[in-house]
């Protein structure tokens, strides 16, 4: 029996980096889950049981999602700097499949794409079952190296280009307030859609938020991706995609066709749980547990870390970059030294197309209990201070 070529595309994007064998021993600095001691486990109990006594929500309902819920969304994007209401928002299985959804409608076989590189593992994933040709803007201090975009956009024929402009993953890094202007007037002056992905807006620790790349789409043309599985929990599998009329139209066939809707139960437990809970106060909560995490993190790294080694400070979001000497190849670290010694990471080399980028690696703080990140980093060190023995470093 042979598979569509897609399968293989999506089976070679690396994504089982994010997950290694059971090992009881094993501290991961890897999958970019949640805390879980952090999910409002009792409230969303409660929700969903009110939800539960509505016989509506065991029914068919409609494909862009349930309204309510999409006005409340529009009310947090609204205060979040986004004009919108909730005719313009639709519920998705995640912001996965707002991913999916904005590429099946613009991507063909040998259409331009720009990625940040390093990138986001998952969008690439869905982005390989189009067969897109790909286009890396390497990433500076405060966003894409808009430079080089503009290169980019100068030379080949683009027809979207795909950004995590906040707390950015995998580096952590923020895009500046000029950037996220330029980069909507690049994408005006050259036709391109925008698809931005910002699963990590509300989880800002210190700093001020800036306004999202979509607050200053002036034409229709950014694709804006929300998603609860950071901020509320992964398995309720709700995102949302805010996009214009024309847009839309489009998106939805394409959904209708892939789901006909998202969970009309768990959409109506979430809107109870939003209109009956403290949601903001919530938020804090999660931005000190996870503030706290990172500097952990952070202490232990400067203590225990070699030398030849260096690490981005997020000022919010899930994820710090770790950057090793040149010539090192994080992917064969992982596998010869680190798993032995019992941690693990995200290997750069599968985290942009061309595969290039072999000497730094994604760490989570936001998953491991904070009793085990100084244990977890002390490992990491030392089997770092011990490659050169192990791993070739040309």
């Amino acid at each position: 029996m042979k598979f569509a070529k897609r399968v293989s595309e999506t089976q070679n994007a690396g994504l089982n980096d994010l997950y290694t064998a059971p090992d009881p021993q094993q501290i991961s600095f890897a999958g970019g889950y949640p805390d879980p001691a952090m999910f409002p486990q009792a409230e969303l109990q409660a929700a969903m049981d009110h939800a539960m006594a509505n016989p509506a929500a065991f029914q068919y309902a409609d494909s862009w999602g349930y309204r309510p819920l999409r006005d409340q969304l529009a009310t947090m994007m609204q205060a979040d700097g986004i004009e919108t209401s909730g005719e313009h928002i639709m519920i998705t299985q995640g912001a996965q499949q707002g991913i999916d959804l904005t590429a099946r409608l613009m991507i063909d076989p040998g259409d331009g794409l720009v990625v940040e590189a390093p990138t986001y593992l998952g969008a690439m994933a869905a982005f390989n079952q189009y067969e897109p040709n790909y286009y890396e803007v390497p990433m500076e201090d405060d966003g894409m190296d808009l430079v080089a975009l503009k290169k980019i956009l100068m030379t080949h024929s683009v027809k979207m280009i795909y950004t995590v402009p906040d707390f950015q993953n995998p580096t952590g890094t923020v895009m500046s307030l000029e950037k996220r202007g330029a980069l909507v007037r690049l994408a005006n002056q050259f036709d391109v859609l925008i698809l931005e992905d910002g699963p990590y807006r509300f989880l800002r620790y210190e700093g001020t938020s800036l306004p999202p790349v979509k607050s200053f789409d002036t034409q229709g043309r950014v694709v804006f991706l929300g998603s609860m599985s950071k901020i509320l929990s992964p398995s309720l599998r709700l995102g949302w995609l805010i996009a214009e009329p024309e847009i839309m139209a489009g998106i939805e066939a394409l959904k209708g066709a892939a789901d006909v809707e998202s969970s009309a139960l768990i959409q109506r437990g979430v809107t109870e749980y939003l209109a009956h809970v403290d949601f903001p106060a919530h938020l804090t909560q999660l931005q000190d547990t996870y503030r706290d995490k990172r500097d952990v993190m952070l202490d232990a790294l400067q203590k225990f870390l070699p030398a030849d080694y260096s690490v981005t400070e997020p000022n919010g979001g899930f994820f710090l970059w770790l950057q090793g000497p040149t010539g090192l190849d994080m992917t064969q670290l992982q596998r010869d030294v680190l798993l032995p010694a019992h941690v693990s990471v995200v290997p750069g080399r599968n985290l942009a197309p061309s595969h290039t980028t072999q000497n730094g690696a994604r760490l989570t703080y936001a998953a491991p209990a904070i009793s085990d990140i100084e244990p977890g980093v002390r490992r990491l060190a030392a089997a770092l201070s011990h490659a050169a023995a192990r791993v070739q470093v040309k």
